[in-house]
């Protein structure tokens, strides 16, 4: 863990594109898309939970790239030659990604408010949305894993932009009610309009409803689909 965080400190534009972009993102809608955009509320507040959730995906996505170079570069098998745990190399990727997704996070909460974000949560359901980000990003940080140990880091970059872009088909930018039928449909039944609904009810102080355990269902079993590939492909390693 200690390793990919002194890798992700000295690697400044890795780390400032991690950190920067969610703002620039925001800046970009609050100020010259919000005005445009009819949400029945004021729109920072509708939009800031789908960009802590991009800043999140975009994170952990980076994830796989971390993976595939410790594959290529030979990192990984003497890491698997030394008395250690296994597959201590993975956990501390997963680790690492959490702390520096957390931090991002609490970047864009910070500027949110700054632009005039007001959220009328609970402590109880502050902590009920930093669990629900932190399941977020274990989920598809195990994912990235599994990916960054089977294919390139050229091509694990691909899995960047996938969770880069996939939030802006869903409810993170605008209702799904605006988008064409079967967009529409695609935006309803994707996970991540589920976990964007549940963030922003419990930062909005409004009911979660089923939301929630969708949300819930969707990262846990992200999470073990990511977890159990990530073993058994670098148990088969030779």
């Amino acid at each position: 863990m200690g390793r990919e965080l002194r890798r992700a400190t000295r690697s400044i534009d890795s780390m400032l594109t991690g950190m920067m972009m969610p703002v620039m993102i925001l800046t970009l809608f609050v100020f010259v898309f919000g005005g445009a955009i009819n949400t029945g509320s004021k729109y920072i507040n509708y939009v800031v939970p789908g960009i802590i959730l991009l800043c999140a995906g975009f994170g952990s996505a980076a994830t796989a790239v971390s993976v595939a170079q410790d594959k290529e570069s030979g990192t990984i098998d003497r890491f698997r030659t030394m008395p250690i745990l296994g597959s201590a190399v993975l956990i501390g990727h997963v680790a690492s990604s959490l702390v520096r997704n957390l931090v991002a996070a609490m970047i864009v909460v910070g500027v949110a408010i700054a632009y005039g974000f007001r959220p009328t949560s609970s402590p109880t359901a502050w902590l009920l949305a930093i669990g629900l980000v932190v399941l977020y990003v274990l989920a598809f940080t195990w994912l990235s894993c599994a990916v960054g140990l089977l294919v390139s880091p050229d091509a694990a970059n691909g899995l960047t932009f996938v969770l880069l872009f996939l939030p802006y088909v869903s409810s993170g930018f605008v209702p799904t009610s605006s988008m064409p039928s079967g967009l529409h449909a695609f935006a309803e039944h994707q996970p991540l309009t589920p976990i964007i609904e549940t963030m922003r009810a419990l930062l909005t102080g409004h009911p979660v409803g089923n939301d929630g355990l969708i949300a819930a269902a969707w990262c846990v079993g992200l999470m073990l689909v990511g977890q159990v590939s990530s073993a058994r492909i670098h148990g088969r390693r030779r």
